[in-house]
């Protein structure tokens, strides 16, 4: 899985930087093509030299080589490299990295990565513990880095506890995952709908919601990656990508949201419908702008078009429908009502009672319910993390059913 696969290694001055010389061969025993980047205070556990020898590369340590005379380029590093994995990752190079400094080859590389970027800690449990450095991998995650958790076990300091570095035959599986996710979704094509609609009321006004589009952006990402195609209908949000896998179609209101969806349906295998679609549009909706006259307004709202339900009604046997559930009351029974009367293969749960979740946050956190009734429940995470649970739920589905 690793054949012909070009891995970037940064070591970084942990005790743990002896097991980087396994790390490094067992990559290579697998086909891949490996380059060495170490911190300065690295060299105290471990030599360029052994790296050298493994890799059958250079290791550069410092941003010049007065060997031949030239500057390392962090920034050919970057984008020769298909992953970057920082093993063992200090809390010192982690602080570092989450707060955007750049004052060794590593880090720049790192601040220069155009590839999927592999941290593995290796500290004692109570740094590993410490708020700081648990906002700091926090940070890091919500930027997209994958991290590889540290084990229990005997550390350099006498104690024993969480911190010690993961095994390098369990960092390289780890890896493997990843490439082999790549695929999992080729020759998929998937429909996603995302952010939130304008009501028009005039010209100037309208009923809207604060959806700020992030999780349905979150999961066209996430598709994307694993090589589907993605076609993403999207309300009126401040975010864009530039993945060539996903083609964004913009539209404003409930009405425009439920054509489009429609229309793309027949041509996709699945539809996430993550969007906060309006339940209700202004019945006369006025081409000017209303003026302020007297002491009340009174607008009347008709039921818009129910997209999921439509695309229930509508959809194959090989085709499957996932959709959204926000709820603060009695929220398992609401999900399973909608679930079933949407016919939706499964339905995502957030709820209004759990802080940090819903609407315009970075985070989010959920519980999925199929369509057998099967509840599963998720932490509190960043949404690029929660989009990775969605998208592994789908991917089983998808098993399950063959479809």
């Amino acid at each position: 899985m690793l054949e012909g696969k070009k891995i970037l290694l940064g070591i970084t001055g942990s005790i743990a930087a002896y097991k980087s010389a396994l790390l490094v061969r067992l990559l290579a025993k697998q086909g891949a093509e490996v380059k060495v980047i170490m911190t300065p205070l690295a060299k105290e556990f471990i030599t360029p030299l052994t790296l050298a020898t493994l890799s059958k590369n250079h290791v550069p340590v410092e941003f010049f080589n007065p060997e031949n005379g030239e500057w390392n380029s962090h920034v050919g590093f970057g984008i020769w490299a298909d992953a970057f994995i920082i093993a063992p990752a200090t809390a010192n190079t982690i602080s570092k990295m989450a707060n955007g400094i750049a004052d060794n080859l590593l880090l720049t590389s790192y601040l220069s990565a155009k590839c999927p970027v592999f941290i593995a800690p290796a500290m004692d449990l109570d740094m590993y513990q410490h708020p700081a450095t648990k906002r700091n991998i926090e940070i890091l995650q919500s930027y997209g880095n994958h991290f590889i958790e540290p084990t229990s076990g005997e550390l350099a300091s006498g104690l024993s506890g969480k911190g010690r570095l993961e095994e390098p035959e369990m960092i390289v599986e780890k890896i493997k995952e990843y490439f082999q996710k790549k695929n999992s979704l080729l020759n998929k094509r998937i429909l996603i709908t995302a952010g939130p609609t304008f009501e028009k009321i005039d010209a100037v006004r309208f009923i809207g919601n604060h959806s700020s589009g992030k999780m349905g952006y979150a999961l066209a990402e996430e598709c994307a990656a694993r090589g589907a195609k993605v076609s993403l209908v999207s309300g009126p949000v401040n975010i864009r990508t530039d993945n060539p896998s996903i083609n964004i179609l913009d539209v404003l209101s409930a009405n425009e949201m439920f054509s489009k969806t429609k229309e793309l349906f027949t041509d996709n295998d699945v539809a996430i419908l993550a969007a906060a679609v309006a339940d209700f549009t202004p019945e006369s909706p006025n081409n000017g702008k209303l003026k302020r006259t007297g002491d009340s307004l009174q607008i009347t709202l008709t039921p818009t078009k129910d997209i999921a339900a439509e695309l229930g009604n509508i959809k194959n046997q090989n085709q499957i429908t996932v959709g959204f559930a926000l709820e603060k009351d009695n929220e398992i029974n609401n999900a399973i009502q909608k679930l079933k009367k949407k016919n939706l293969n499964f339905i995502v749960l957030n709820s209004l009672n759990d802080k940090g979740a819903g609407f315009n946050s970075e985070t989010n956190k959920i519980t999925i319910i199929d369509n057998k009734e099967n509840i599963f429940e998720f932490n509190l995470k960043y949404k690029n993390l929660v989009a990775i649970d969605i998208i592994d739920k789908l991917e089983e589905y998808l098993k399950n059913t063959n479809a």
